[in-house]
């Protein structure tokens, strides 16, 4: 089904110009009334980011949710996996995290999470969206049902004993020397706080937002910041999330950045060792390598893939029982401990298994040697560049020159005018070959 405002990761674009207060308060109004069961008195909590526009997206949902008679729990600046923590633990009928993660300051989105913590399916994002079409006025709630708003204290406290809680109480990071990169986001007051509890000597950066420069140079898309602290100070390890941290990548002891494909293949290998995996194997998208692949069937594993996006990899462990799955990107998903991805919880379980095997980090991570992968990106204005007959045909062309020998994944992006071109095997040249023959056809039927 085709859909006008909900992409693969909630609700997003540029602030004031695709995400106004108007189509905040419709989303705060839709929203509300489709999660309204029941006699109860409903509450929706809503954190946010470090954007300047979330000031003004919090408002307008604050008025929307209250106007169809919604409590509102302001939770202020947290990672998005407290949000969805914070939606079961305070019994809310619906979680909202104001964020656009990864992306530049400039663009905001809206998260939704259903009260048992778990983003919304497409169904229930489609019936949302047919009412932020639709004329609300006659569902208004009267004068005197109007929801009230409030802040909520301690939940920095609340989020980091969660944190803390995913260790056996034995476990302790003393004697590590920690560099974490909170890319002046959500997290940039409780990862530091977290593993300092923990004992390790914690030197953070990307801990100063200012409303602009969240993902700025720093954080788990601009490592470069992270690799040149870890080197400087001679950390064991560096910790990079996004701006909402529900993703990490991390930085080796050499300054070497670990994607999510051996993050998850290190928690693989630890869980299956300790009879933890709840199936043999976990779940990834398209775009993981097909080097974890050849690494999780070595250890008797399988690897499900999915279409990217978390939330997939989410209802795929859901539906078949899996309790650990991710992306590439860095979205680590451990359904033990969270209902979405948590990048302070997955570094927690890396450093966990560091500690256990008294191993240098660069040991550890490095479970397999990635097939080449390249990855290129088009953006476009507008149309379809995909369904062009001279992109077709490129497409076919380089899928029958990969033949058997590796894999071609095309996509456009959920979050961004985007065309994603990947494709990974044996042969470098081959690859790289591959992906410029078809970047070239899409940029050419994209101008």
């Amino acid at each position: 089904m085709a859909r006008k405002y909900f992409g693969t990761d909630g609700i997003r674009g540029r602030a004031n110009g695709v995400i106004t207060p108007e189509l905040a308060l419709k989303v705060g109004q839709a929203a509300g009334l489709v999660f309204q069961r029941g006699d109860h008195r409903h509450r929706v909590v809503i954190g946010k980011d470090t954007r300047l526009s979330g000031y003004m997206i919090e408002t307008a949902l604050v008025a929307g949710f209250t106007s169809v008679g919604m409590d509102v729990l302001l939770l202020g600046p947290v990672p998005t996996p407290a949000v969805a923590m914070l939606t079961r633990s305070m019994r809310a009928d619906l979680g909202v995290m104001i964020s656009a993660s990864h992306n530049p300051f400039e663009d905001n989105g809206i998260k939704l999470f259903g009260p048992d913590g778990f983003k919304l399916n497409d169904a229930i994002e489609h019936e949302i969206e047919g009412l932020i079409d639709a004329d609300m006025h006659k569902r208004l709630s009267a004068s005197n049902d109007l929801g009230r708003a409030k802040r909520i204290e301690s939940v920095h406290a609340r989020y980091i004993e969660f944190a803390k809680r995913t260790l056996p109480r034995h476990v302790t990071l003393d004697g590590l020397r920690v560099v974490v990169d909170c890319a002046n986001g959500a997290a940039y007051k409780v990862a530091p706080e977290t593993l300092w509890e923990l004992g390790a000597e914690v030197i953070a950066i990307g801990t100063e937002p200012d409303g602009f420069n969240i993902n700025r140079d720093v954080g788990s898309t601009a490592p470069a910041a992270l690799v040149a602290k870890v080197r400087e100070r001679r950390a064991d390890i560096g910790i990079a999330l996004d701006g909402d941290a529900d993703r990490v990548l991390i930085v080796d002891e050499k300054g070497h950045v670990v994607d999510g494909d051996q993050l998850m293949a290190v928690v693989a290998r630890s869980w299956q060792e300790d009879e933890r995996l709840t199936q043999p194997g976990l779940v990834a998208t398209i775009m993981s390598n097909l080097g974890l692949e050849r690494y999780l069937g070595g250890l008797g594993l399988t690897l499900a893939r999915t279409a990217v996006g978390d939330r997939y990899v989410l209802e795929h462990m859901r539906e078949h029982g899996y309790n650990l799955g991710g992306e590439q990107s860095g979205h680590i998903i451990m359904s033990d401990y969270t209902t979405t991805g948590d990048g302070l919880v997955a570094a927690l379980q890396l450093l966990s298994v560091v500690q256990r095997q008294e191993r240098p980090v660069s040991e550890v991570c490095h479970c397999f040697d990635p097939l080449p992968q390249i990855l290129k990106n088009v953006r476009y204005r507008t149309g379809e560049p995909l369904r062009q007959d001279s992109v077709v045909s490129a497409i076919e062309h380089a899928r029958q020159r990969l033949g058997n020998a590796g894999r071609l994944v095309i996509r456009p992006s959920g979050t961004e005018p985007v065309i994603r071109v990947m494709a990974e095997g044996d042969d470098r040249g081959l690859v790289n070959a591959v992906v410029d023959d078809v970047v070239d056809a899409v940029t050419r039927a994209a101008a």
